[in-house]
């Protein structure tokens, strides 16, 4: 059977302040907004597309610095006319952002993260609705192209998903904001292997604590590499298959 494979290619789309209370940290912190071009021989998807602007609100709080997404596109060899495929992680304006630039594009989405895009207060309403938008609804799992597979991830949203991308050397995980960090995802990968260990002692002591149950799904990929919106930092290694 003949492998299918894919190229993921990293876009900096700028970054912004998150508010020390929404941190839990003494000081604002800087954060990236990052999104993934994906080459595959079906075509040329984009995840993610930065930061969104038209709400003098989030301009205030955030204070985003927004690096243009033709520039990074064009650096990376390529043009918006020639995105094939969008997929958000979620719909939050620090990952839609550029779609009002590639109107008329399918769209894939999660139905309820697009329910929840549609009631106020949720993100900007002119990056959800705009003159050419075009979505296409997901309920769950989705293999969209061979080797290129949505996966549910909820958590920061209840509608969020993760990308998974077959490559020449194993799989990458396009985690969104499943995880803020990839610390974070490593702390609950960690829970995962310690819950699966058959040595680990069953009774006394600590446990290990709970994790979200889609870590499950994305073992059953074997990844090799997880990357993230919002950190650039990188998981490597391989997950525990499923028992």
């Amino acid at each position: 059977m003949r492998r299918m494979t894919a190229t993921v290619h990293r876009l900096d789309l700028g970054y912004f302040l998150r508010p020390a209370d929404e941190a839990e940290e003494d000081h604002p912190r800087a954060e990236p907004v990052l999104a993934y071009l994906v080459r595959h021989r079906a075509g040329t998807l984009l995840f993610d597309t930065g930061v969104g602007g038209g709400d003098p609100a989030a301009e205030a709080h955030y204070r985003p610095r927004r690096h243009d997404l033709a520039d990074r596109l064009a650096a990376a060899g390529t043009s918006l006319g020639s995105v094939d495929l969008v997929v958000n992680c979620h719909l939050h304006f620090d990952h839609c952002g550029g779609n009002p630039l590639l109107a008329g594009r399918p769209v894939l989405v999660q139905r309820t993260e697009l329910a929840a895009a549609r009631a106020d207060g949720y993100t900007i309403d002119a990056l959800v609705d705009f003159p050419g938008a075009r979505y296409e609804e997901l309920d769950g799992p989705a293999e969209i192209w061979p080797g290129v597979h949505v996966v549910p991830t909820p958590g920061h949203t209840e509608g969020h998903q993760s990308l998974v991308v077959a490559g020449p050397d194993g799989a990458t995980v396009l985690a969104g904001q499943a995880h803020d960090f990839a610390s974070h995802f490593a702390s609950a990968e960690m829970a995962r292997r310690a819950a699966l260990d058959p040595g680990r002692p069953g009774t006394g002591g600590p446990r290990p604590g709970p994790y979200p149950g889609w870590l499950d799904t994305l073992a059953g990929f074997r990844p090799r590499r997880v990357l993230f919106a919002h950190d650039r930092s990188v998981w490597e290694g391989t997950l525990p298959a499923p028992r």
